[in-house]
């Protein structure tokens, strides 16, 4: 049984997916044993043949280009590869409709000035925020990336920044504390 999916990628992200000198192609060819096929139209056919040997690193290929298409950085989509790494991605045009300035504020909110919005969610959730286009995709492992989803909904619903830091804040500890718990289960 041989795996086959094509996905239709932005042009100005057909490069990255390549690559220098093909390397991006590569290597996500050889850490999910798969071929990529990339055409100049922007359809990047991912098969794998051989299916048998771990289906789901086909999934996670289809993952690795999905990410790259959505704005990640080849290094961070490449993270994918790990089992407990997951990427989800946001429709913005479904929840704020079709208005570019709508878009761009909400694209704006859950950046933030300079950037600082997006870091902070990143830094307490532990995940990888990307805003492109008309989406926002998150990388990550819960139960991080369920709070940056979280706190990426509430930015989109137009709570204001000063709620989303103070929710984020309780986030953490959440996480601290089941951290804390799941080590204190394993020294039994």
């Amino acid at each position: 049984m041989a795996f086959q999916e094509t996905i239709r990628v932005p042009a100005d992200r057909i490069g990255v997916i390549v690559g220098r000198n093909g390397k991006v192609r590569k290597r996500i060819e050889q850490l999910t044993n798969v071929k990529l096929d990339i055409d100049s139209e922007g359809a990047v056919t991912i098969s794998n043949p051989n299916v048998t040997e771990d289906p789901v690193l086909a999934w996670k290929a289809r993952d690795i280009v999905r990410a790259i298409a959505r704005g990640f950085s080849p290094k961070n989509a490449l993270s994918l590869v790990d089992e407990d790494m997951m990427l989800m991605i946001i429709s913005l045009r479904e929840t704020v409709g079709t208005s570019p300035s709508q878009l761009k504020r909400v694209a704006g909110r859950i950046i933030g000035e300079n950037g600082r919005t997006r870091r902070v969610i990143e830094q307490v959730t532990e995940t990888k925020i990307t805003v492109y286009g008309r989406t926002v995709g998150i990388i990550g492992m819960n139960p991080g990336l369920d709070y940056a989803r979280r706190a990426v909904d509430m930015l989109i619903s137009g709570a204001p920044h000063s709620a989303v830091y103070s929710r984020l804040e309780r986030m953490r500890r959440d996480m601290n504390r089941q951290r804390s718990e799941l080590w204190e289960d394993t020294d039994l």
